[in-house]
């Protein structure tokens, strides 16, 4: 096991280079100059020229990208250029607020979407499956950003029962800020994650052991539980790991729509104002924590099936 996290960890380096690569490209063939943005708009054209000299971007290409990755090899990416402030302490204080985000809305979407998943796939074709099936199929295609405005609509301004926006925090009004939020994300969620417990139940309760079970007189219930759904929750793990790691990156929308102080919104706002260190940071942290959310994903895979603990060398 030791072995095979190892591997994975060092494979995960030529895969941050080349997020790195692509993304220091794109954001140096962007319109904007940084130097004007940290200087403003009445700044000489000396003390411009002399700005640009002093963060190097007179150097040619391969060059600046070099020293960034070098830097940002030992933890340093640098100081936001609208700031001046660390990009890792900048990171470091939206990641929590990310973090709380996202795994509210995947327990919610697990809490939801695995009872579904079962129910529908020990009921195929009735009324039931065929309802939730719709349903999901519209949870999987509703876009976050439009859910999350509906969400608005309905429950801030004309019930007027929760907060459009607000701070996160343990008080009342913090946790009746993450409601709206954890919705918008945890409803397409539990859409997968209820699909895919679906397909996969519905392919190991077909199998030889589980009709032996069964003519043994074990419970239905017991079956279910202790057969069928333990062997149906590798897939199932699959995509709520590639969820969890998605939403810590693909947030943004939601974090702009209610004004949530994480990591995606700050990525917005860096792109806005062509924030290059900014932009890179967090990239490549979303990019690392994606990576490591997976790896975690796959060593549970060990303790849910341990035939699988024996390819892990």
């Amino acid at each position: 096991m030791g072995k095979y996290i190892l591997k994975r960890i060092v494979m995960l380096i030529p895969v941050v280079i080349g997020i790195s690569f692509v993304v220091f490209s794109i954001m140096s063939l962007t319109p904007g100059d940084p130097a004007q943005l940290i200087l403003g708009e009445s700044a000489s054209k000396e003390a411009l020229d002399a700005k640009r000299e002093e963060l190097g971007l007179n150097d040619p290409f391969i060059v600046q990208y070099f020293r960034y990755v070098s830097a940002a090899a030992v933890g340093d990416f640098g100081r936001s250029y609208t700031t001046n402030v660390p990009v890792t302490q900048e990171i470091m204080s939206r990641f929590p607020n990310t973090l709380i985000l996202t795994i509210c809305a995947v327990i919610l979407a697990i809490i939801i979407g695995i009872p579904v998943g079962v129910f529908t796939a020990v009921r195929q074709y009735s009324l039931w499956d065929s309802g939730v099936m719709v349903l999901t199929l519209l949870g999987v295609s509703m876009p976050v950003f439009w859910l999350g405005l509906m969400l608005i609509l309905l429950f801030a301004l004309n019930l007027n029962w929760l907060p459009a926006v607000g701070q996160p925090s343990w008080s009342i009004n913090g946790i009746r800020a993450l409601i709206l939020p954890t919705l918008s994300l945890g409803v397409n969620t539990a859409a997968v994650i209820t699909r895919m417990t679906r397909s996969s139940m519905l392919d190991v309760i077909r199998q030889d052991y589980i009709r032996t079970a069964r003519a043994k007189g074990v419970s239905e219930f017991y079956v279910i539980a202790r057969h069928a759904l333990r062997n149906a929750m590798i897939p199932v793990l699959t995509v709520i790991g590639i969820q969890f790691g998605g939403l810590l990156g693909g947030a943004i929308l939601t974090e702009s729509v209610f004004s949530w102080p994480g990591v995606g919104r700050l990525l917005v706002e860096a792109i806005r104002q062509k924030d290059t260190p900014r932009v890179m940071g967090i990239v490549i942290f979303l990019a690392v924590a994606f990576s490591i959310v997976n790896l975690i994903v796959d060593v549970l895979y060990a303790y849910v099936d341990p035939r699988i603990k024996s390819r892990y060398k």
